[in-house]
């Protein structure tokens, strides 16, 4: 039906008066006036299916026009006397109305004298109306669809029955045979008949045994066809999607039934509990827990009514059509999806109001919950989207290709993985922003920096902050492991990938930043991992355990913060991650000053230039999810396109180095990733794409010739005011002043002072740092003359590669007044804005290529080192497991240290690579669990041993069981595999230890034979199991509570009836702690507001990664690498190595150690029963 119609003035005169000549209806009609509802009689003319009216019979031109497609027109009954009272009532009127189908048109009421006449009015404008026609072709176009499955399935039939004919006319064929033979046989014996009777009764038998044979092969014959139509692969597909529509209807039932709970059960009792005067909860926070689940129940219920409609229609199933109406509403769930966690977290504080939680528990306790909670219902639309496709994948498994509505079920499944992928963008998105919100409300003060949305979380832990040189003396190593230093130093650190915050803890556990050294910005830290002995910070016998972090403030008197890793290898850790964040900030400063100041492309404006880095193309796509680099997240890619992006020298997310690190095993081995390194080192050029050197130098030539001293802007002079790129003293500077840029090399800091070479030899922040020469205090020399390069000798040539000399700009010719060779930050510097400051003079194309070319060498040589040492650092087990990895960076770091270019911080980084992967494992010292295996001392019983005793040596055991577990062991799901013993051997040793406890604390209460020290024992453990808790050790809380929930213990009422309430109310707490309900809800959540150490379940962390395993695959269909799954697997294997890092200070005690690993005291599942059994036998029913 047409919605508007142009209209045209003049042709509507020329219609109008083709209608007063030969209307198919004219005459004297009286119409009810809208405005005073009176009747005035007007001149009526219908002219095919538009109706003009005129003021009389005379008028030349139309008063109204009504266009009638679509319109009914039916009798109407006469209104009351009362209503028409002012007008004569002797003659009888007759009344119909025209009803148009367009919204908000009112009804045309007319009306005529005679009876005869409506009706053929009627008649007329019904027929004009095309209504019967519309009606009539939506039953035909049904008829049609049915038709044409009719169509569909007679072909079939068609086919199968032309088949049987065929067969039956061999068949015939066969038999006309037979009987020719027969009749020749009978022709023969004939003679031999003449002289029998004519009619043997035996003969007679045997004929009807014949016509019943005859009758049951026919039967046979068919039930045969019809068995094998039944069989067949058809109609076996068509009974399969019939039953995968059929549990989908079932289904819908179930979720629109769950949904209806949520609502009418939750949802709209709270809002009325909102409303009284003493409200538990506000609106607020009902619309911030509840989301739209209400619209979501409306969008069901109507898709629920359709599949019922549906299955109405059976065995004819078309679904397709509902799933386009379903599609666009589907949009919904977004919102939802993206608020879910925050809509638990809101319920979970509105529980911590007493009214509100006995509220929540009466509501819970209906009978339609089923003993559900709340949050039990909030999950539920999480995974309706995923049943969706699901399901749609299964049907079309089952639907033929010729079929009528496959291609709109494809269509459907299609739209609906494009909003399940957009959706996990949304929430994978919105994680670092809660988590960074979570942090900021432990902060008393606040925290305005974290509600950056590109600051991102990089890691946690407690470290010692050392006092300065004015508070203490030389610490020695027993002040160190005193209790006074541990509680006043000791520091909660936060390291994100701009700022670095200190806290201190407080009592009630909210975190109070340091007033001084609170918020570092990480663009005005220096990093100094190694502290030499005659720094002022450095202490004797902290094992080379403390680093140092420099702070430069422009507004303000520079400062340092001492710190102290409790390991080695948590001081990797820090340090790797801190100088790997500093050196990103600065790469982009440095890029984003050079190119605004000599390049009409930006930064971001030339990464984003690079089609490379967010459109998708065959062998990559990006997720609409920024990285910490501003780059798009990868979600497929090929293995090459991974290792291009793991050596991009423009960016280096800390995200997916970390991820790549984590899971490259799973996609590619190690020796590709070496190789692809070494690539990058000796032949920079030809392994970096194209595109992405010509967008490095995009348009860099047009200040060349410029002065840079002139030219500099105040925003490069503003952003990198300290420490700059490069500073470059003026004649008024102090000789003494200088300022340390940090490159992320294990050397510590690279200085850029002003003074000699040889006066600073012996400089602990410059003992293998470069420097570059200056004048002495009292000289007048210029700047340009610390720039001015020597003359080139003719026969040298300007590009060298790296295994070359380097070119003799750069040459270090030794002297006072020879030019040392500068780091990759400072030739970055000098190359592309306008190199040397002399004057008016500018590089020539010579220069402008050695400088290209030096700063490319530099900055591969400098990525290569970035990525080796946080490989070492952070994953020194691959290096320990495999020893050609080993050999083949040793190697690499070998043919580096030959190089005579190697600037020297990047010649003592790869010595200290080297020597963290030549020195044995130096934490030694640390007990390890098979020490204390083999210690033989005399065990204490467990009446002698205190809860405190008991609680720190089950979590020390508990601590040193899980940090063991390579993060190798958490890929494949290996721990579910056949040969599980030999892939996992530590995770297999944690199940195993976990068992043990638990069997020990099972074993030690039934080994009580009195009644009241079996509950004495109860509540011991329960203490034990509460002081775990307070140490953060939740595994050992679900050692002793699954002990205590075993069948053997939980049965023994009269023991039980002996604890006391307040013991079984905190064995309620615990429980409920480190429940499995939700996805270990309340766990994670306790995990996520507690610091290092700390021990947590691993059957929750293996959980999650086999969901993430059997639900994604590793590869796409077209072999891309699924680095979305590898991001997932990677966060978790990053929490839980977060927790293996953070030591427990507790000291081992033998005695309580050869107690809990006592073998002799554990008693296996049956002894534990029939024990049981023993104490307190079954009462027999009255």
């Amino acid at each position: 039906m047409q919605k508007s119609v142009r209209y045209n003035e003049g042709h509507a005169l020329h219609l109008s008066v083709v209608a007063r000549k030969e209307g198919t209806k004219r005459g004297f009609l009286s119409k009810k006036t809208t405005e005073n509802s009176r009747w005035t009689e007007k001149y009526f003319a219908l002219y095919q299916n538009v109706l003009f009216y005129f003021e009389n019979e005379q008028s030349s031109r139309p008063s109204g026009i009504y266009l009638l497609e679509g319109c009914t027109c039916e009798r109407a009954p006469a209104p009351k006397v009362s209503a028409i009272s002012k007008e004569p009532t002797e003659r009888q009127q007759h009344y119909f109305q025209v009803i148009f189908g367009h919204d908000g048109q009112k009804p045309l009421e007319l009306r005529t004298e005679k009876e005869s006449e409506c009706n053929e009015w009627v008649e007329c404008i019904q027929q004009v109306g095309y209504s019967d026609i519309m009606v009539e072709r939506e039953i035909l176009m049904q008829k049609y669809i049915h038709l044409v499955q009719i169509l569909e399935t007679e072909k079939i039939a068609t086919t199968q029955l032309r088949t049987q004919l065929e067969d039956q006319g061999t068949e015939m064929e066969r038999l006309k045979a037979e009987i020719t033979a027969v009749n020749k046989t009978r022709e023969r014996m004939q003679p031999y008949q003449k002289n029998q009777e004519e009619e043997d009764p035996d003969i007679k038998k045997i004929k009807k045994v014949q016509s019943f044979l005859r009758g049951w092969l026919c039967r046979r014959k068919w039930k045969i066809i019809v068995q094998d139509y039944i069989c067949s692969p058809h109609a076996e597909s068509m009974r399969k999607r019939n039953q995968i529509v059929f549990n989908m209807v079932e289904m819908e039932t179930e979720y629109v039934h769950q949904l209806s709970i949520l609502v009418n059960c939750f949802l709209r009792p709270l809002r009325m509990a909102a409303s009284s005067k003493k409200p538990p909860i506000s609106h607020d926070d009902v619309s911030s827990i509840f989301l739209n689940s209400e619209t979501i129940m409306f969008l069901h219920e109507i898709f629920h009514q359709g599949l019922k409609a549906r299955i109405a229609n059976w065995p004819t199933l078309v679904l397709a059509d509902l799933f386009d109406i379903l599609l666009p509403m589907l949009n919904i769930y977004q919102e939802f999806v993206r608020n879910h966690q925050y809509s638990l977290q809101v319920l979970a504080n509105c529980k911590q109001n007493r009214d509100f939680d006995k509220l929540l528990k009466q509501y819970e306790s209906n009978a339609a919950c089923e003993g559900r909670m709340l949050e039990t219902f909030l999950t539920y639309p999480m995974s309706q989207i995923p049943r969706y496709i699901i399901t749609l994948h299964e049907l079309l498994a089952h639907t033929p290709h010729e079929h009528v509505e496959y291609k709109s079920l494809e269509f459907a499944k299609s739209k609906l993985e494009e909003l399940s992928k957009m959706m996990h963008d949304e929430v994978s998105d919105t994680e670092n922003i809660r988590q960074n919100l979570a942090i900021e409300r432990m902060i008393v003060e606040g925290c305005d920096i974290l509600l950056d949305t590109s600051q991102t979380f990089v890691r946690q832990g407690s470290l010692i902050q050392l006092p300065s040189s004015s508070e203490r003396g030389v610490l020695s190593k027993v002040r160190l492991g005193s209790l006074s230093l541990r509680k006043e130093g000791e520091r909660q650190c936060f390291l994100f990938t701009k700022h670095l915050l200190i806290c201190t803890r407080a009592s009630g556990g909210k975190l109070h930043l340091l007033k001084v050294a609170g918020t570092l910005s990480l663009i005005e830290c220096t990093l100094i991992e190694e502290l030499d002995a005659n720094d002022e910070d450095s202490g004797q016998g902290f094992n080379h355990l403390q680093f140092k972090v420099m702070v430069e403030p422009p507004d303000s008197q520079a400062f340092s913060v001492a710190l102290l890793a409790p390991s080695r290898q948590e001081k990797a850790a820090w340090t790797s991650d801190i100088s790997q964040c500093i050196d990103n900030i600065r790469c982009n400063g440095l890029m984003s000053s050079v190119f605004e100041e000599n390049s009409k492309v930006s930064v971001p404006h030339m990464i984003k230039s690079d089609a490379r880095l967010h459109k998708d193309d065959v062998d990559i796509s990006f997720s609409k999810t920024l990285n910490s680099c501003k780059v798009p997240q990868i979600r497929y890619a090929s293995v090459e396109r991974l290792l291009e992006r793991l050596t991009d020298l423009r960016f280096l997310s800390i995200d997916f180095l970390n991820t790549f690190l984590h899971t490259y095993r799973i996609f590619t081995t190690a020796a590709v990733v070496i190789d692809k390194l070494a690539d990058i080192y000796k032949k920079p050029f030809t392994s970096i794409p194209v595109r992405s050197l010509e967008l490095f130098f995009a348009t860099n030539q047009g200040a060349w010739g410029t002065d840079p001293l002139n030219t500099k802007s105040p925003r490069l002079c503003r952003k990198f005011s300290s420490p700059p790129p490069l500073v470059i003293p003026s004649r008024t500077s102090s000789p003494v002043h200088n300022r340390k840029l940090s490159l992320g090399a294990k050397a510590g800091a690279l200085d850029l002072s002003t003074t000699p070479c040889s006066s600073t030899a012996n400089s602990p922040t410059s003992i293998h740092s470069p420097c570059l020469s200056s004048p002495p205090p009292n000289s007048t020399r210029s700047p340009s003359a610390l720039t001015s390069p020597p003359p080139f000798p003719r026969d040298v040539s300007p590009c060298r590669s790296p295994s070359t000399p380097r070119h003799p700009r750069y040459r270090h010719t030794g002297g006072q007044n020879s030019r040392c060779t500068m780091s990759p930050a400072s030739a970055f510097a000098i190359a592309t804005a306008a190199a040397g400051h002399s004057g008016s003079h500018g590089l020539n194309n010579y220069d402008k290529t050695c400088d290209k070319e030096f700063l490319i060498r530099r900055a591969a040589t400098n990525r290569v080192l970035n990525v080796l040492r946080h490989w070492v650092s952070k994953h020194s087990q691959d290096f320990d497991m495999n020893r050609e990895l080993k050999s083949g960076v040793m190697s690499l770091l070998e043919e580096m240290l030959r190089d005579p270019d190697l600037l020297p911080q990047e010649r003592k980084a790869t010595t200290n690579i080297i020597s963290a992967l030549s020195q044995e494992d130096q934490d030694d010292v640390q007990l390890k669990m098979e020490d204390i295996s083999q210690t033989s001392h005399r065990a204490e019983c467990f009446e002698s041993l205190s809860a405190m005793e008991l609680a720190e040596q089950i979590t020390l055991l508990d601590h040193l069981v899980f940090r063991s577990i390579p993060y190798e062991e958490f890929l494949g799901q290996r721990w579910m595999k056949i040969d599980k013993a030999e892939r996992t051997p530590y995770i297999m040793k944690t199940s195993q230890h976990f068992n043990d406890m638990s069997n020990l604390v099972a074993s030690q209460i039934m080994a009580q034979t009195d009644l009241g020290s079996r509950a004495s024992s109860i509540e011991k453990w329960l203490a034990v199991a509460d002081i775990c808790r307070c140490l953060n050790n939740y595994n050992g809380v679900l050692e002793i509570t699954s002990a205590l929930n075993r069948s053997a213990i939980y049965r023994l009422k009269k023991t039980w009836a002996k604890v006391c309430k307040q013991t079984k109310s905190l064995m309620d707490r615990l429980q409920k702690t480190v429940s499995s309900e939700g996805r270990f809800k309340n766990l994670r959540e306790t995990l996520k507001n507690c610091n290092p150490p700390c021990v947590p379940y691993l059957g929750m962390y293996l959980t999650d990664l086999a969901f993430i395993e059997e639900g994604t695959p590793n590869f796409t269909e077209q072999g891309l690498v699924n680095f979305s799954k590898m991001r997932m697997i990677s966060h978790i294997i990053r929490e839980i190595r977060q927790f293996q890092q953070g030591p427990y200070r507790i000291e081992h005690q033998p005695k309580v150690t050869q107690f809990l690993l006592d073998k002799t005291l554990v008693m296996d599942e049956d002894v534990l029963y029939e024990l049981s059994l023993k104490t307190e036998p079954r009462v027999s029913p009255c």
